[in-house]
């Protein structure tokens, strides 16, 4: 176990200067910072275009007062404000060019776990430590981790890049890889379900598991698209898959989907090229970049963040089609021209007060009275790209990006 006395954190307070030393690999480099307990507060910096693999799922279940969805327009962004006495607290490095790609409070709400495309960090919420670092030595199926859940018998799970899913508990790890039922060894998403049954996104399909047996069934003809990005479960037991070509739905054995055409994503406001990504094959794939030859790309059917607010309202992010927003009959869509900071959004979460954040490719947006705006308002994050965000039971937003993890919440919270 990895301990520290001090605390890991640096108060930012908007401090924009901060420099970046280069270790000879970047999980020398992480290691280091681990090892060291020295992590400091920066200022954001510019984002490279969605170098080092595909974004990372934010798939979130909340149950928070419900919000009121106008039609997009100016006027939404007018009534939009930012949360009032929100600040960015402080932030932690996890070294240059490190991807934040999951972040996962545990069902005690003690621990932040980070995923990242060098390993996995255990932070506590209490005295922000670090209590553990996982990489490969220590169990760890592959280091490049997309996805982070927990099942109802409180194991960990790690979705990897061609490493397939790892399980944890108690010091102990299991690997699941195809031999053992899983569909791919790309894996991108958890979701439980109530009655019991395990469900992992995968790039080949999607497994039901039976935790008891370890039994897997896979379904893909099902799904609109292959790709499982992210799962929320609603209050009839619903599940809701993003994939890569719109949005799915089982109920019961009943499946059925949106894309586009039903309403999903936004409108191409930007004549943007459209995405070439095919994802040919099962087993080889490729990244897709947010630029194609240095130009932002589009694809309002690619979803890989959900979202569940009451009365089971559905909200996902698209990749160039913004938020979209679906109450079971009718679609909303939210682009820049509304508030939103950007139009690719690759993370949603919905905080105890019912406001949806989105982490996407130009900073963090909230929606609440109504409409989104920037957070902060200065938009210190331009151009910076927000893949993972979760809130924790105080409250609090944490929200992963290249090289650091951002803390977000009341100016006075550390002091209640």
């Amino acid at each position: 176990m990895s301990s520290f006395s001090s605390s890991l954190f640096r108060r930012s307070n908007h401090e924009h200067h901060c420099s970046h030393q280069k270790a000879a690999t970047l999980k020398y480099l992480f290691i280091l910072i681990l090892i060291s307990g020295f992590f400091t507060g920066c200022s954001p910096s510019s984002e490279d275009g969605g170098k080092g693999g595909k974004p990372t799922n934010s798939a979130v279940t909340t149950s928070g007062p419900k919000t009121t969805a106008p039609a997009p327009g100016t006027s939404s962004v007018a009534a939009a404000k930012v949360p009032e006495g929100e600040v960015i607290l402080d932030s932690f490095e996890v070294g240059t060019d490190v991807y934040v790609r999951a972040l996962m409070v545990d069902k005690g709400g003690n621990a932040l776990w980070v995923g990242t495309s060098v390993g996995v960090l255990e932070i506590g919420l209490n005295k922000h430590e670090v209590r553990n670092t996982f990489t490969r030595a220590q169990g760890l199926a592959n280091e490049y981790v997309f996805a982070i859940g927990q099942d109802q018998e409180g194991y960990l799970w790690f979705g990897t890049n061609a490493g397939g899913a790892s399980r944890y508990k108690d010091g102990k790890w299991k690997t699941y890889f195809p031999m053992h039922g899983l569909a791919d060894y790309w894996v991108y998403s958890f979701a439980q379900h109530p009655k019991g049954d395990f469900w992992i996104g995968t790039w080949a399909g999607v497994n039901r598991m039976d935790l008891k047996s370890g039994h897997m069934e896979t379904f893909v003809n099902e799904l609109v698209n292959e790709w499982v990005y992210a799962m929320v479960i609603d209050s009839k037991n619903r599940i809701w898959f993003g994939t890569e070509g719109g949005i799915s739905r089982l109920d019961g054995t009943v499946w059925q989907s949106w894309t586009h055409k039903d309403g999903l994503g936004g409108e191409n406001m930007s004549n943007l090229q459209p995405s070439t990504n095919t994802g040919l094959g099962t087993r080889r794939r490729h990244d897709l970049g947010i630029f194609n030859a240095g130009e932002p790309t589009y694809n309002p059917n690619y979803v890989f963040s959900l979202a569940l607010e009451q009365a089971d309202v559905i909200w996902a992010g698209t990749w160039g089609g913004g938020v979209s927003r679906f109450d079971g009959k009718k679609w909303t869509n939210y682009l820049k021209k509304d508030g939103l900071p950007g139009n690719v959004v690759y993370s949603l979460v919905i905080d105890q007060k019912g406001r949806i954040w989105a982490g996407t490719d130009n900073g963090i947006g909230v929606f609440e009275g109504g409409g989104w705006k920037v957070f902060p308002e200065e938009n210190v994050f331009m151009n910076q790209h927000f893949y993972s965000i979760t809130v924790t039971p105080k409250g609090e937003i944490w929200a992963g990006t290249r090289g650091k993890v951002i803390r977000i919440g009341r100016a006075n919270a550390d002091k209640e």
